[in-house]
């Protein structure tokens, strides 16, 4: 992670937050005449007071295990969107569901273990790999730093998440339908596009000091 980043992700988190109130507090109470002596002092400890006592960001772990039955599978994806559902935009959160919706619709299709089609296996890693992914790095910012502040091309780590997300929401919707109808060239289609979109390393994971694992053939 860049230093400057590493800088920035503390600045916007809780501990700095709190830590900096508290040494708000400090100086009021200097300039108003309740604190004379060793007044430097007890601001820089009400500060890292603040600091060392605020819990950190939650970490999540939001992986799906594949092979598993379809019900189990399903169950893992109830259980990722209950993690997220308190700490998630409304928007996004709207986005995630309705993906989950699709991708139960197909769980048998998308389980299936011995389905060795590229762009089915392509679905899968988009859908159990990238989706997971993407939502634990965006709730392991600092939300005033995911909300405020343009990591790419002028917009917050929120929007470039929700536009992620509706683009693989529009995609899963248009995969239900054509599987449905077995249209063979739509879904090669479907599996070159999101394999194009989304096979490099998340728009989060440079930041928070990760490295993508590639994504490889079935």
């Amino acid at each position: 992670m860049r230093r400057r980043d590493s800088l920035l992700l503390f600045l916007y988190s809780t501990p700095n937050i709190v830590g900096s109130l508290l040494g708000l507090v400090g100086l009021l109470l200097f300039w108003g005449g309740l604190v004379l002596d060793f007044w430097l002092f007890i601001v820089v400890g009400l500060y890292l007071i603040g600091v060392l006592v605020t819990p950190r960001q939650t970490t999540y772990d939001l992986s799906i295990q594949t092979q598993l039955s379809v019900e189990e599978i399903r169950a893992q994806l109830n259980e990722l969107v209950r993690k997220i559902r308190q700490h998630t935009p409304a928007e996004l959160l709207a986005k995630v569901e309705s993906i989950q919706t699709s991708i139960v619709s197909i769980l048998p299709i998308l389980a299936a273990s011995n389905l060795g089609d590229r762009n089915v296996f392509t679905i899968r890693q988009t859908v159990f790999e990238y989706l997971p992914t993407a939502l634990e790095n965006y709730l392991s910012l600092p939300s005033a730093f995911a909300n405020l502040h343009p990591v790419r091309n002028g917009k917050t780590a929120r929007q470039l998440l929700n536009e992620q997300l509706d683009i693989l929401d529009r995609e899963m919707k248009e995969i239900v339908v054509d599987l449905s109808a077995n249209d063979t060239q739509k879904l090669l289609a479907h599996g070159r596009f999101l394999e194009q979109k989304f096979n490099r390393a998340n728009f989060l994971e440079d930041l928070l000091g990760q490295k993508a694992a590639p994504t490889t053939g079935p």
